[in-house]
């Protein structure tokens, strides 16, 4: 079977660890920091870091249109934490560009500053994952067509619709595979043309 090949936008933040995590999953992850990089991939991901830096690199890059384009045309994308931020079409707070690939409305740094960051369990409807979250937003709400795949108490914190996925947290630094090993099941339902 061919491999599956992810691109990670690596422009700004934990781009590196998603990259191990993938590997460890018997994927092939691809830096993207052009236009060209985004050929022959079979999903992305926007890690988390700063959105506003990430967003600016986007469009310096002039990765915008095609990232947009992808999106609209089925291609798998995952959101962490400033990834999520960047794929709504809603935010509260200053944000640098908006991809508008999922209905929902985030909060930017809803969770409090870096000092407050914490580690927690999140149940979602794959199993507990172990999740960090810095800096990180709320998702206040999804659109119609959205599913609800992860809380904190009340606070939904991963949700998808249709190809776009996202999470408040950093699933990354953690180190547990499991929302990863959820979004290549995904890719493979897409290359299936399920």
């Amino acid at each position: 079977m061919k491999s599956t090949i992810v691109g990670i936008l690596a422009v700004q933040g934990d781009f590196a660890e998603h990259a191990l995590i993938l590997k460890k999953l018997n994927a092939i992850p691809k830096e993207i920091r052009t236009l060209n990089d985004l050929e022959n991939i079979h999903g992305l991901i926007i890690p988390g870091g700063e959105s506003t830096s990430i967003g600016k690199q986007i469009k310096k890059n002039g990765l915008e249109k095609k990232i947009k384009e992808l999106g609209k045309n089925g291609l798998p994308i995952m959101g962490t934490c400033a990834g999520a931020i960047l794929l709504a079409d809603k935010v509260i707070g200053k944000c640098e560009i908006k991809l508008n690939l999922i209905h929902a409305t985030l909060e930017r740094n809803a969770y409090g500053g870096q000092n407050n960051s914490f580690e927690s369990s999140v149940n979602t409807s794959f199993g507990k994952i172990q999740a960090a979250f810095i800096r990180a937003p709320k998702i206040k709400k999804i659109g119609n067509q959205g599913k609800i795949l992860g809380k904190i108490g009340n606070e939904i914190v991963l949700a998808e619709e249709k190809n776009i996925l996202i999470a408040s947290f950093h699933p990354e630094i953690s180190g547990d595979p499991k929302l990863h090993q959820y979004f290549l099941e995904k890719i493979k339902r897409h290359q299936a043309g399920c």
